[in-house]
């Protein structure tokens, strides 16, 4: 079942870096969003005067990576005035309901739902880890459930994909869309998504890169390092082995990883008949 939506975007200065309002057709609630710079005119809006959930964006100074901090607050004003100290961030995104209807128990719910959410997929670390929650009626539970799933539909049209799962926002309708690569006795297996390729858990590859990579694959050498070191990549019975799904920019920079070296991901992924992502595309659009 599909989840449509009509969305609705206003750009108050008509910059989409800018600030900017986000709202669902028959949706109580409503997102707002806009870089740090936007800050004290997000303030003198008067949807903050509401109670709603929010999320701070920008990167960890120690490690670069991103850093998240996932909120609830009554009044979002007052608690957004209080984040000023916090360096880390370059982005808000706040969510509200136009009716007023969200209680501390709704906000705390959605709160610590939206932090577990944003852990299991792992594309963000969190500067706040601790979720307290709240218990709610079950049919409170539902509506809130009903407005988690809008939040997941606005944050990557206002900039964020925190809530983007890593294996894409949709399950393979099929198994003609896992694609498998192999080399030297690694095996991995993947799919195209909307933001890339991902290589699913427990995929391998191979132990050491091509002699040649060192002077003509250096990125693909330092890529692997980095996965190594942030624990993507882990050495087990001679190869290395993914430890979660992974994301990459394309099919071609997936399989360079694999093979340790340089590698064409149109031909070196390929389906369960052994056709290669090229032949499947080019099939597909009757080139």
């Amino acid at each position: 079942m599909r989840n449509s939506a009509t969305i609705k975007l206003f750009l108050p200065y008509g910059d989409p870096k800018r600030l900017r309002t986000a709202e669902v057709s028959n949706w109580t609630g409503k997102a707002l969003a806009g870089p740090r710079t936007e800050l004290d005119d997000l303030l003198r809006r008067e949807e903050v005067d509401r109670s709603g959930v929010y999320f701070l964006l920008g990167n960890d100074p120690r490690t670069g990576g991103p850093l998240a901090y996932v909120g609830e607050a009554e009044v979002i004003r007052e608690r957004l005035k209080q984040h000023r100290s916090k360096e880390f961030w370059v982005s808000v995104v706040v969510f509200v309901s136009k009716d007023e209807n969200l209680t501390k128990a709704h906000i705390r719910y959605l709160e610590a739902r939206l932090m577990e959410e944003a852990k299991a997929i792992g594309r963000y670390n969190l500067e706040n880890s601790n979720m307290t929650g709240a218990k709610l009626p079950e049919s409170d539970r539902e509506d809130m459930e009903v407005f988690l799933g809008r939040i997941r539909q606005l944050l990557p049209i206002l900039g964020s994909d925190i809530l983007t799962p890593i294996t894409g926002s949709h399950a393979p309708e099929s198994k003609k869309e896992i694609l498998s690569c192999e080399i030297k006795g690694a095996s991995a297996k993947g799919r195209r998504t909307e933001t890339g390729f991902v290589v699913f858990a427990d995929s391998t590859a191979v132990l050491r890169e091509r002699p040649s990579a060192e002077t003509k694959s250096r990125y693909v050498v330092d890529l692997r390092s980095n996965l190594i070191d942030e624990g993507t990549l882990s050495e087990n019975a001679g190869f290395l082995v993914f430890t979660k799904d992974a994301e990459f920019n394309s099919p071609s920079q997936a399989a360079s990883v694999i093979h340790g070296g340089s590698a064409n991901g149109l031909t070196a992924w390929k389906d369960q008949n052994g056709r290669t992502l090229k032949q499947i595309e080019e099939s597909a659009t009757g080139a």
